[in-house]
């Protein structure tokens, strides 16, 4: 009997080791910033494919499109920093101009930071929402230094978030579709009043070229610019009801009702 006993004590302890051991050598779980928040505390995202995310989607890998589209707008952007550098040499900058360029080069050096980690859809999303406040930043300093008062704060440009913050709202209708307003830059905004053409941000789709839109694997990237914008009639009007067409549907799921 006392053998016995002996032998169940032992095999209790080996069990306990084992047990210590495997959670030990365990891997963390994978670490993103916090949602909403370009700059904020990190929060802890297991990387499993399928885990559900904001916009209440599952995770799945970074495509090629998306991460060379994150890759273009990361360029544009560092050009555009390069523009406001000329734009205001010269000229001192109040605290608030100065914390303003500081959220820009952040943004940047963020985003682009963020690319080379960057592993999935969510990641996606992540870097879009850096780099769309970041243009915001941009416009606030052009305005602060020229006495201008401070862009509101609205979507990006639907036709290509890469064109920065919108200014007003157009209507426009996609071919076969119905008019719409849509959040525009004061250059589309401008060619749509006068009849001509948006210029639409082209993605590759097999061997052609199409509007981002109609291509389901740019969702997390626009949702990534425009989920922040949920309460906005003109983005509503755009993915709900009669007037969603065809590839607007990957914009579904954008907001919560």
């Amino acid at each position: 009997m006392s053998g016995f006993l002996t032998m169940l004590m032992v095999m209790m302890v080996v069990g306990a080791i084992v047990s210590m051991t495997s959670r030990r050598s365990a891997p963390p779980p994978r670490q993103l910033h916090g949602w909403g928040d370009p700059y904020g505390p990190p929060q802890q995202i297991h990387p499993a494919v399928g885990y559900p995310q904001p916009y209440g989607q599952p995770v799945h890998p970074i495509t090629p499109g998306t991460r060379a589209a994150l890759d273009t707008d990361i360029t544009t952007f560092g050009g555009e920093l390069r523009d406001l550098d000329l734009d205001v040499v010269g000229r001192e900058l109040d605290a608030a101009a100065h914390a303003d360029y500081t959220r820009a080069l952040d943004a940047y050096d963020g985003a682009k930071n963020q690319l080379q980690r960057a592993q999935t859809d969510a990641d996606v999303r992540r870097i879009a929402e850096i780099l769309e406040d970041g243009r915001y930043a941009v416009a606030c300093v052009k305005a602060r230094v020229t006495g201008q008062p401070l862009p509101e704060k609205r979507p990006p440009c639907f036709f290509d978030p890469a064109h920065g913050p919108s200014t007003q709202n157009v209507r426009w209708a996609p071919p076969g579709g119905a008019v719409r307003d849509v959040p525009a830059c004061a250059a589309d905004a401008q060619r749509v009043m006068t009849g001509h053409d948006p210029s639409i941000r082209l993605v590759p789709m097999g061997a052609r070229q199409v509007p981002y839109w109609e291509n389901q694997q740019y969702a997390p990237w626009a949702q990534g610019y425009y989920g922040r914008y949920g309460t906005d009639p003109a983005l509503r009007q755009i993915t709900h009801g009669a007037l969603m067409i065809g590839g607007f549907s990957l914009l579904l799921g954008l907001f919560d009702d």
